[in-house]
């Protein structure tokens, strides 16, 4: 086990450094700091899907976010055409995986809501051949 501990002074490039020294490989944050109070949280966590983005493209969804979504000005800002945009846009949309906010409840918990009685034997048959209840 390697153990890299980032000493900078802006805190707002210390996330580019990770990045950079990373080079894109996946990596499992374990120890989490609240900072400006004696928390720390140790585990295995997985960073978020955005944060796994390279610097460039987080700075690029950055940019796209604050310009509103205007393509137009994301031409401006960044000197390409809109083809440019759209193409990266699309990389890195593909990159990342949709997250089922309302995910369809299995099939235990289905059974699970049918022994209690809160649905009927109607009701769980067509939530387990819709795949929701």
């Amino acid at each position: 086990m390697v153990i890299i501990q980032i000493m900078v002074e802006k805190p707002t490039s210390d996330w580019q450094e990770l990045t950079r020294l990373t080079q894109g490989e996946p990596i499992v944050v374990e120890r989490v700091r609240l900072t400006n109070r004696n928390i720390a949280i140790e585990g295995a966590f997985e960073l978020p899907q955005l944060a796994r983005l390279s610097a460039e493209d987080q700075v690029f969804v950055i940019a796209f976010l604050r310009g509103h979504g205007s393509i137009k000005e994301m031409e401006q800002v960044f000197g390409v055409s809109y083809p440019t945009i759209k193409a990266r846009l699309g990389r890195i949309a593909a990159s990342l995986e949709f997250i089922e906010t309302n995910p369809a409840p299995a099939r235990a918990e289905i059974l699970a809501r049918l022994d209690r009685g809160e649905i009927s034997a109607e009701e769980a048959i067509r939530a387990l051949e819709q795949g929701r209840a």
